[in-house]
């Protein structure tokens, strides 16, 4: 996965990453199943335009029982990167948007540089998950 855009809005970092390939429903359901594993109180959000509902999925096996929607997000607190974050997934597209928390040093700032170095590993793992 390739960062595209990073900038700071109030307390967040805003960022747009592109996937190596557009990805289908099933390929979206792999990587939120595994983010959702590292997360702390996550929740599963699901929608199309306008309008998102909260999914009714607690674990791998609700999760990839989803029915297919426009986008899904996965938010909640990373494990791995111990901040407030949430990830947005779009269905048919190549395009992820991440949102984290500025509340930690590494996440104070967005540096583009400083930023992939933070984030490229733990997007590339999400990417992974979906094949």
């Amino acid at each position: 996965m390739k960062l595209a855009d990073v900038e700071k809005r109030g307390a967040w970092l805003f960022s747009e990453w592109r996937l190596t390939y557009r990805v289908g429903w099933g390929q979206i359901l792999k990587a939120a199943a595994l983010i959702h594993h590292y997360m702390k109180e996550p929740e599963i959000l699901t929608g199309f335009g306008g309008s998102e509902q909260k999914a009714d999925a607690s674990d791998e096996k609700g999760i990839m029982a989803l029915e297919e929607a426009g986008y899904l997000t996965v938010r909640g607190v990373s494990e791995i990167l111990k901040v407030p974050l949430m990830i947005t997934f779009f269905n048919q597209l190549d395009l992820v948007r991440v949102t984290v928390a500025c509340a930690t040093d590494e996440f104070k700032e967005a540096d583009y540089k400083a930023f992939n170095l933070s984030m490229c590993q733990f997007m590339d793992s999400a990417e992974l998950a979906m094949y």
